[in-house]
């Protein structure tokens, strides 16, 4: 995978070297006249000034990256600080000598040379290097870890994503085939559409479901067959309503992300209940998914449970979490001897 433009080395470069131009450009901004404010008797070669501005800001540009790239990672991150601060000294003791000799070469003392100044004047440049080159490194490190840590965290989440994903799958194939078993055994003339629909949901969930995102148009008719396969196996034992409302807009979703929802209200809404009713509805307004499920059941049952059973919402809370974050609403009640799940999508 190609760097970001802003990555790459030579960007890079050419950031630092426009950074210090401007840095250092800053006293002939402030001041034109590099000799204003000298005495007439006591006015250097402009030339020669700027030379000694030039070769003392080498100087410190040096220690600045000494300090970021080598004595930072070398000594401060291996908890060495007297060494680092005895190189620190050392590299103040030979900057003031330095920039001393560069004065001296260049004829630029004048008649007295005032050690006090030259020791004092240097003392903040050098504080004010040590300090940026040090902030420097600190947040490039930050950034850097800040940088791995999300990739790590994105490759935990794609591959704990497809994790779940894998298991949607079988546990879906579980239940769909237990309900051709069940025609097949009641030898009855629907179990051959059956088939053809299960045939339609196995193309989806093999060349559709591996997808990051798929139309929700097509996860509304993975949801309409299926209910139609439920309520072929349970006719009219089981009262089914169903509202699925295609949007006129084309939004995307992740694939299986409400199937087990559905397969929840028919696995816990059926069988031994009185007056067994499913309710589902589904709608899209303002960019906002709204996904219905109710489901009558009996709070005195001794279900027991296969191993299965509860995987399908576990696993989707898990993948609402991961994929939607503070982007979804997800409301479960059980009241009145009705089981209801709320579901909203951003």
């Amino acid at each position: 995978m190609s760097l970001a433009w802003y990555k790459k080395k030579w960007v890079i470069v050419l950031l630092h070297v426009a950074a210090w131009v401007l840095l250092f450009s800053l006293p002939y901004l402030l001041r034109p006249s590099i000799n204003e404010g000298r005495p007439a008797g006591q006015r250097p070669e402009p030339a020669l000034l700027h030379v000694r501005y030039a070769v003392n800001n080498l100087v410190y540009v040096c220690f600045f990256y000494l300090n970021a790239l080598w004595l930072i990672p070398r000594f401060i991150y291996k908890r060495k600080y007297k060494q680092w601060a005895a190189i620190i000294l050392a590299s103040y003791i030979i900057i003031l000598f330095i920039t001393w000799l560069n004065s001296l070469l260049l004829n630029l003392q004048g008649p007295k040379f005032n050690l006090s100044g030259h020791i004092l004047f240097n003392f903040f440049f050098f504080l004010f290097f040590l300090a940026g080159s040090t902030a420097y490194r600190m947040i490039k490190d930050r950034a850097r870890a800040d940088r791995i840590g999300r990739e790590k965290e994105n490759e935990n989440l794609k591959t704990e994503l497809s994790l779940l994903r894998s298991q949607a799958s079988p546990h879906f194939m579980f239940n769909v085939l237990n309900n051709m078993v069940a025609l097949a055994r009641k030898k009855s003339d629907l179990l051959e559409p059956s088939l053809l629909k299960f045939s339609s949901l196995m193309r989806y969930m093999l060349y559709e479901a591996d997808e990051e995102k798929v139309p929700l148009e097509k996860e509304i008719e993975y949801l309409q067959s299926y209910i139609d396969l439920q309520q072929q196996r349970f006719g009219k034992n089981v009262q089914v309503t169903v509202d699925l409302q295609k949007p006129n807009t084309n939004y995307e979703i992740e694939p299986m992300l409400l199937i087990p929802f559905v397969e929840n209200a028919f696995k816990h809404g059926t069988g031994l209940i009185e007056g067994a009713m499913i309710k589902i509805q589904l709608s899209v307004e303002d960019k906002k998914l709204n996904f219905y499920v109710q489901n009558k059941y009996d709070p005195s049952s001794t279900e027991v449970k296969d191993k299965t059973s509860g995987i399908g919402l576990a696993n989707v809370k898990r993948r609402l979490n991961l994929l939607y974050g503070n982007r979804h609403s997800l409301l479960i009640a059980q009241k009145d001897n009705w089981f209801t799940v709320s579901l909203q999508l951003n």
